[in-house]
């Protein structure tokens, strides 16, 4: 049977497809934005068509692989395909055990199994991967999403799915930037696809080629230091001969706006925090009748900000505790080369990530621009950050406050890590960006935790409704009855 898109897919889409298509192992390395998630579904659709395949194992991290099962699949597996789509999850209840069951049962069509990656550093998740090779490898395929998660050769989450993958027919690989830090990123991505993709069974041997070693004496340890890399121009080409390169501005058929979410999953103290605010709000509120709107919007700043890591205390003291949010930004910063601004109400918030980018990326590559920013700093920050040649890369900023009458043309992505309420402050602030000027596509990235007012307020906004209006209605009881997990 052929296999019929769902969504018509752009030029470089249908491009990255035919190269790949019946190739057994490849990959997408395609920058964010450009549709590699759409890419291989229509890949898997098409093996399924071929009859190649009936099963399709697919590896995101925690704050993506939802969106597989929410958003991508929906949106673009050809209709015509009798599948089920089956989520793991970490900590099931018995609805979610009895689902993932169900992977054993038999099924006249198209499996696809979407599984967190870091499930892989743990027994169970490697033992379910295991049962699964043995299953359906033999007429499956297997994908990593952002596949920068494997580039480490020691860690045991690499090992275990190296080995996986061994027995599934298909393999690809999906990320925006395979090397991030060091050309040596590659080889444990290559070798997931195939042993001696590169050239080299040995990472060690791959090192001596393409890195300049010095050897380095500590008592009566020895080690190579790595001073540098050489022969890059033979390792691209050995890279391209698996995979298919896409950068956002070569693709001038994208549409110009691009909207996607990063799912950020609670810490056990985040999620207890946000439950017992969440229930002191309903309490507080009462009878929603009689409930002022600055009452409860006051209730549903507390609630963000417990999402965001800290909580503003009625003394006025920051209480500070552990979140991922903020690993969730750096993944996405680091599959993207250029410019990025990011957005957040609580001035926290915006000195922390700053503070955060700069130890990181280096020095003077981050600034923040907020109420305490003086106006000489704000010109130069505009000014430094509209230079494609000055360091700055990250505009932090307040958008209420940010989000009026600039221009921040050099940016083509742009992250929320804490929205704002109002809409027209959202609208606005989306379109420093995307103005006259901008010569590229622009990526919007909401970060979200599930099962709780994040989900609530980036619907409402993305729909262009205001918030204000539904805070004293009948809706703001199903907000505060969310109650999140830690999975």
């Amino acid at each position: 049977m052929d296999y019929i898109f769902k969504t018509k897919p752009y030029d470089h889409q249908q491009t990255a497809l035919d190269m790949g298509l019946h190739r057994r192992s490849f990959g997408y390395f395609m920058e964010m934005g450009t549709g590699k998630s759409k890419v291989l579904i229509d890949n898997i659709g098409t093996l399924y068509c071929a009859g190649e395949i009936d099963f399709a194992l697919v590896l995101a991290p925690k704050g993506v692989y939802r969106n597989w099962v929410a958003k991508e699949i929906p949106e673009h597996l050809s209709e015509k395909i009798p599948h089920r789509v089956i989520r793991w999850v970490s900590g099931p209840n018995k609805k979610q055990q009895k689902e993932m069951r169900s992977v054993q049962d038999a099924f006249d069509g198209l499996t696809i199994f979407v599984m967190n990656i870091e499930a892989y550093s743990t027994l169970k998740g490697q033992k379910a991967g295991q049962w699964m090779a043995r299953a359906f490898g033999s007429r499956g395929l297997i994908a990593v999403d952002e596949s920068t998660t494997i580039k480490n050769h020691k860690a045991k989450r690499t090992k275990s799915l190296t080995k996986i993958a061994t027995s599934f027919q298909y393999k690809r690989l999906l990320t925006g930037a395979p090397i991030t830090k060091s050309p040596m990123d590659i080889f444990s991505q290559a070798d997931f696809l195939q042993s001696g993709m590169l050239g080299y069974d040995s990472y060690y041997a791959f090192q001596n080629r393409y890195a300049v070693l010095q050897k380095v004496s500590m008592g009566h340890a020895a080690f190579n230091k790595v001073l540098g890399y050489r022969n890059l121009d033979e390792l691209t080409e050995r890279i391209d001969y698996f995979s298919y390169r896409v950068l956002k501005k070569d693709c001038l058929d994208l549409p110009e706006k691009i909207y996607t979410s990063r799912y950020v999953s609670l810490t056990p103290e985040q999620a207890k925090m946000y439950n017992d605010i969440r229930k002191d709000a309903m309490t507080i509120l009462g009878d929603f009748d009689l409930v002022s709107a600055p009452a409860v919007i006051t209730q549903l700043l507390r609630l963000q900000q417990v999402l965001c890591g800290h909580l503003k205390t009625d003394d006025g003291d920051i209480l500070t505790f552990p979140t991922k949010r903020t690993d969730a930004l750096l993944e996405i910063l680091e599959e993207h080369s250029g410019k990025a601004i990011i957005w957040s109400r609580f001035r926290h918030n915006i000195i922390m990530i700053t503070e955060t980018l700069n130890k990181i990326f280096g020095k003077g590559v981050a600034a923040s621009y907020f109420g305490d920013t003086t106006d000489d700093q704000r010109n130069d920050i505009v000014r430094n950050f509209q230079n494609p040649d000055h360091p700055l890369r990250f505009f932090i900023g307040n958008p209420a406050t940010a989000g009026y009458g600039l221009t921040l043309t050099e940016a083509n992505l742009v992250v929320y890590y804490a929205n704002d309420f109002n809409l027209e402050t959202r609208m606005q602030s989306e379109d420093r960006c995307h103005r006259i000027g901008q010569r590229n596509p622009v990526t919007y990235v909401d970060l979200i935790s599930e099962d709780t007012i994040d989900e609530k307020i980036v619907t409402a906004l993305l729909a262009k409704i205001e918030i204000g209006a539904i805070v004293l209605g009948e809706d703001i009881k199903s907000w505060l009855n969310l109650k999140p997990t830690t999975s």
